[in-house]
């Protein structure tokens, strides 16, 4: 199977079966990115970023992984959409503003679960960059080296804002409305199931 890298090259260079291969290969990642955000918009902004994704093909270096990109160039499709739609749009900042204070309206997320739907709604509690973070650590297993360049920030930083989200996020379940979604452990399971999942459906395929 050629890797990512060798697909975006060919894609670049005009095959469109290697980009479609590619989206196909990362679309239910971004997918679960944007709709833990924006919910029924997310099929929109999966499309954005692909197409933003092969506009910014000349400054793809290979110092990171391709897929660590692809969620850089899914953050700032995200961030644009947020401080476009967002209610707070004039006072936005994702290192402090949640999505809750965007949209406090439940939003559809991939939850089967009522504990993982509480589970969401902590993170969606979260400010959007340490939502983002603590989502590509758990669900993508990306180290925070790669969180650094998808959030545009130092290593060091990303290490700070990990733990700083998970301290929040921790704070947040024992309230007694997030009280029944269980604990970080539980968010750590059910991340492990959906990338499980993802291996059997790429099995399956």
């Amino acid at each position: 199977m050629a890797s990512d890298e060798e697909q975006f090259r060919a894609w670049q260079a005009g095959d469109r079966k290697a980009g479609e291969a590619l989206f196909e290969r990362h679309y239910d990642s971004l997918d679960r990115f944007f709709i833990n955000k924006v919910g029924v918009r997310a099929g929109d902004l999966v499309q954005r970023t692909l197409l933003a994704c092969l506009e910014a093909a000349p400054r793809f270096r290979g110092e990171s992984s391709f897929r660590t990109f692809l969620f850089a160039i899914a953050r700032n499709q995200l961030l644009k959409h947020l401080r476009d739609h967002g209610r707070e749009r004039e006072r936005f900042d994702p290192a402090v503003t949640s999505i809750c204070d965007l949209d406090p309206s439940p939003s559809l997320v991939a939850a089967r679960r009522e504990h993982e739907r509480l589970l969401l709604a902590g993170l969606r509690g979260l400010p959007v960059d340490e939502q983002i973070a603590l989502e590509l650590h758990y669900w993508e297993q990306l180290p925070a080296s790669e969180i650094a360049v998808v959030l545009d920030i130092p290593v060091g930083t990303a290490k700070s804002r990990l733990r700083r989200a998970r301290d929040r996020l921790e704070t947040a379940l024992a309230q007694p409305a997030l009280a029944s979604a269980g604990s970080l452990d539980d968010l750590e399971r059910w991340a492990r199931e959906l990338r499980a999942g993802m291996r059997r459906s790429d099995a399956e395929s």
